[in-house]
This record gives C-alpha cells, structure tokens and sequence, in this order.
C-alpha cells in the first residue's frame, strides 16, 4: 500500500483526491495521538500535585468537567466551520489544521493568500490539486510559527513572572493574582465588543447570553447549587442559539 498515490495529477481540480492521500491521515491520527498522549500527561500531574494545593478529588473532577463544559462553545463554532471547509482542504486536512489551531479565520486568511499568490482562489478557479499542496506547506509553516514563539516566550514569561515574585512577595502577590483575571475579562471584553459591532440581532444575543449566565451564578449563589456554575456556560450558550433564532425569525439585523 502506497502513502501517497503515483496517479496525483498538479494540473487537475480533483481536490479530494489528493486531499485523502494516506500519508495525510496518517498524520492526522497521529496528532490526535499526541494530543490524547498530552491530555493523559495533564491529568495526571493534576492528580499528583493537587493535594498540596489543597485539592480533592472531588475538586479535581469538578475542575475537569468544567473545563470541558467550557469548551463546548469554542469546540461548536470550529466545527460548523470545519463541515464549510472539507471540500477545501479535505478531512485530512480539516481534522489536522482545524482541529489543531482552531482558528479557522487565520487558517481559511492564509490559506487564501497563499491560493491567490498562484493566481488561483480558493476552492474556486485555478483550485488545483497543486495550488492545494502549497495551500498546505504555507499554512503548516504559518502555524509552527505559533508553537514556536509559545516554546520561547513561555519560558521568558515564567521567567520574569519568577523574578517579579521573588522581589517583594507581599506587593508583587496581590498584582500576579489579579493580572491572569484581568486578562481573560479583556480578552472576553473584545470578543463581546466585537459582537455588538455587528448590528442589533448580535447585540440582542450577547446581551441575553450575558443575562441568562448572570441569572445561573447568582442561583448558584443564593440557592448553594454549585452544579450550576458548572453548568452555566452550557445554558447561556443554548439559550444565546434560542434567543438568535427567534430574531433572526424576527427579521431583526
């Protein structure tokens, strides 16, 4: 059995053909390998370090299930793009850069940018089984570039983070606590703004998904139900599909 075919042809459209070479899915596999490998890793030193952080068992299964509630949303917004983009890269392909990055908006940038240096567009004219290979390389090399700058600016961050602790513990301790949590309302702030830009039915879904997990947390509170704020997210997001149905029914844009 051959890993890639002798009867590729540069010149033709038939994308998929090329697209699900073997040497392509066996990559694919192996990433997700490599990523059940790193998962089983992550969960285990949890599990060992927890108790000196005063973690139970019970706390470390919430932790977990939380984190993949949470990723419910993100994971849902990358698929529906990935079905859009299987005759475009193939489920090789999809399954390997998609699922991998999970930036579909800088994946689909660069792959058409390096479409259109051929002259070609993506998945559109010119889309040859060619164009479709360099599609590949230029995406791979653009997104090494994000796990190499991760390999060598963590490092520095930590660090400077180490450094910054050990000066003065008692200044430094209660700035380090607030600035992760300051990020992520910044980083969430922007993805909100950015929604509300895009007219009224985008500002109605926001701010009834932002309503809907207030409503959860202070239940949660009020009513010592912790479930629900575990389960928040979760309900915020489909009351968010809910809400965006009935206004796009509306007519309301």
């Amino acid at each position: 059995m051959r890993l890639v075919s002798t009867s590729l042809d540069p010149s033709s459209t038939d994308i998929l053909s090329a697209a699900n070479q073997l040497v392509l899915w066996l990559c694919a596999a192996g990433v997700f390998v490599t990523i059940a490998v790193q998962t089983a890793i992550y969960y285990r030193a949890v599990k060992r370090v927890a108790p000196a952080v005063e973690m139970t068992e019970a706390d470390v299964t919430r932790s977990f299930r939380a984190g993949a509630i949470a990723a419910i949303g993100p994971s849902l917004a990358v698929v529906l793009v990935a079905v859009t983009l299987l005759s475009v890269f193939g489920t090789p392909g999809v399954l390997t850069r998609i699922g991998l990055i999970g930036s579909a908006a800088f994946e689909v940038g660069a792959a058409g940018i390096a479409a259109g240096a051929q002259g070609a567009t993506l998945g559109g004219d010119g889309y040859t089984q060619q164009t479709f290979a360099t599609v590949m390389l230029c995406i791979a090399l653009a997104g090494s570039g994000w796990m190499l700058v991760t390999l060598i600016v963590t490092p520095l961050l930590k660090r400077g983070t180490d450094r910054l602790e050990a000066r003065d513990a008692a200044k430094t301790g209660g700035a380090m606590a607030v600035i992760p949590t300051a990020a992520l309302l910044g980083a969430f702030g922007t993805f909100g703004i950015q929604q509300l830009q895009h007219g009224w039915a985008a500002a109605i879904v926001v701010l009834a998904s932002a309503a809907i997990m207030i409503v959860c947390l202070w239940t949660a509170k009020a009513a010592k139900q912790n479930w629900l704020r575990e389960w928040g997210l979760g309900l915020s997001m489909i009351g968010a599909i809910a809400v965006g149905v009935v206004v796009s029914n509306a007519g309301i844009q």
